[in-house]
């Protein structure tokens, strides 16, 4: 039997596609009935899909269902830009879902001299063709201005229609696929993509290989490349640090779209060497930046990617602009260590280490700057650069013991006063991704916090006992699937398997219990803000052994 799911939690959609049927219509907004929803420009939910009366609705990674007692309506996606419903004893209303139209936003509503019942949004630039290919309709609104009601409204007697999301003009619909043939081909498209990415033996890899292939967007816009995004909800951008574990996790069995992932930001980096905070189809943010983790992942895709690394040129060009960003522009006057210039910037938005002040020298992007330099040294060596990249790894890691290690845990300092602070949040413990590279005394120290942090869920990122612990406080309190990640990588090379171990186990609990969600309540499990996030998937199939796929050879197909 295929995974099901809530439309509620998961969006249905396909890889390639920039649109899914969800309730989710925005920022944890939710609507009584599903809708169809793009991501170009932005989130907007264009249509609204109404059964003639109340259903209960089912959802596999390859048909969406709306049942009442033996009368049924479904959907599947043919194509990413072409989807088919079907119904029998039911009927359905398929209407714009912004009745205002004005001359710069809302839906106009017209019918083809062909027969096409066309929806043009001016909010995605995309138009939304319904055909009829059996049953009887009829169309309200059609041509209408201003305020209106604007729907094809199917009977229930047996019909068919398809959806197509087109720009300006297309031919006529027609194909000698049935129905089930659609649904047949997109399970099996599914299931190839399974059989190569998921570990065969854990519980919630299915529906984890659906949380990634769903979300996956044709090239189009701002993104040159097949990219997952981190959902296909209201967090629909591909942000430049989320993207790297989608890689990792795609790495042995979608090599090559593993290594669209990682490169679809440095697309974007900039004259400086900077990467961009994110991207999505019609926009590139720079106002932060997310923290230099690139050459942590370089190098586990090195051992991921079946053959190893691409050509190796393109990245070290591209990691060694990223780390001279951070240590030409990031470090102030006279100082040996780098610094965020807001929470954003370390991708812990909230963290109480950022709480007093912003401008902050903290240990996790030393951290994150030493392995990225290692990295560095091994390229460098491969392509005949004669940069110490090595001798300078050692300098950021002497400085960071030095300046930010108080002889019992890390601190962080801030760039205007030198004023030196300890806080609860896990974010201080960071470190601990050095692994081997940390003096042994200082691992144990680092591990040792990490088990107090540690509940039954995952790692906290604030101890519970902190007065500025939050239950649902974003980076204050919830389980996060990069620091998780992050830090079993760490605790396993450094030697402290055991606890590697119970931090993954805890985790993947989580995830086969509360699904997929962008973090989750440290005490009790439970999903918090958006309920199909990439990165916690991708991080459950890495925790699960994601390596399964290389070792049997199979691959996933490119979208």
């Amino acid at each position: 039997m295929a995974t099901e799911f809530s439309v509620r939690e998961i969006p249905f959609s396909r890889s390639g596609a920039w649109f899914g049927l969800s309730p989710v219509v925005g920022l944890a907004r939710y609507a009584q009935d599903v809708h169809v929803v793009s991501h170009r420009n932005g989130m907007h939910a264009v249509l609204s899909l109404v059964p003639s009366r109340p259903t209960e609705i089912l959802a596999d990674p390859a048909v969406l269902t709306w049942r009442s007692g033996e009368s049924r309506i479904q959907a599947v996606f043919s194509s990413p830009t072409t989807l088919r419903i079907s119904g029998s004893g039911l009927g359905m209303r398929v209407a714009a879902a912004e009745r205002t139209l004005t001359p710069f936003t809302g839906t106009y509503f017209f019918v083809e001299p062909s027969g096409g019942a066309v929806f043009t949004s001016y909010e995605t630039g995309h138009r939304f063709r319904v055909t009829i290919l059996s049953g009887q309709s009829n169309h309200v609104g059609a041509e209408d201005l201003a305020t209106a009601d604007r729907a094809v409204v199917l009977g229930e007697e047996p019909w068919e229609i398809v959806i197509e999301e087109l720009t300006t003009a297309k031919e006529p619909f027609s194909s000698p696929r049935t129905f089930a043939d659609e649904v047949s081909t997109s399970r099996a498209e599914f299931g190839r993509f399974v059989d190569a990415v998921a570990p065969s033996a854990a519980p919630a890899a299915e529906l984890a290989c659906y949380v990634l292939w769903s979300a996956t967007v044709a090239p189009a816009g701002f993104v040159g490349r097949p990219a997952v995004l981190m959902s296909k909800h209201w967090m629909n951008k591909v942000w430049s640090w989320d993207h790297c574990f989608n890689a990792l996790a795609l790495a042995p069995g979608a090599p090559e779209l593993a290594w669209h992932q990682f490169q679809v930001v440095f697309d974007h980096q900039d004259e400086q060497g900077a990467l961009p905070d994110s991207i999505t189809h019609s926009e590139v943010l720079r106002n932060f930046v997310k923290p230099p983790i690139h050459g942590w992942t370089l190098s586990r895709l090195r051992s991921l990617l079946p053959g190893g690394l691409p050509d190796p040129e393109p990245a070290h060009r591209q990691l060694s602009a990223w780390t001279s960003f951070w240590l030409d522009h990031r470090r102030a006057p006279g100082r040996r260590l780098p610094y965020y210039e807001h929470g954003n910037d370390s991708g812990w938005d909230n963290s109480t280490v950022f709480r007093e002040k912003r401008l902050v020298e903290s240990a996790d992007l030393a951290a994150f700057l030493v392995l990225q330099m290692k990295e560095l040294a091994v390229l460098a060596a491969e392509v005949g650069d004669a940069t110490p990249w090595a001798e300078r790894a050692d300098e950021m890691l002497a400085a960071m013991l030095e300046e930010l290690w108080d002889g019992s845990r890390f601190v962080s300092r801030a760039v205007a006063s030198g004023e030196l602070r300890s806080t609860a949040s896990l974010l201080d413990l960071m470190p601990v991704v050095l692994g081997e590279h940390l003096p042994r005394e200082v691992f144990d120290r680092l591990c040792t916090g990490v088990a107090e942090h540690l509940t039954s869920i995952g790692p906290a990122t604030e101890l519970p006992s902190s007065a500025h612990y939050e239950a649902d406080g974003y980076w204050r309190g919830p389980v996060w699937a990069p620091a998780t990640v992050l830090i079993e990588d760490g605790l396993r090379r450094g030697g402290a398997v055991e606890l590697a171990d119970q931090v993954s186990a805890r985790f993947r609990a989580t995830c086969e219990k509360s699904g997929f969600a962008e973090n989750f309540d440290a005490l009790t499990g439970q999903g918090l803000r958006d309920r199909a996030y990439t990165w916690t998937a991708s991080a459950y199939l890495l925790l699960s052994g994601g390596d399964t796929a290389a070792a049997t050879g199979t691959r996933a197909p490119t979208p």
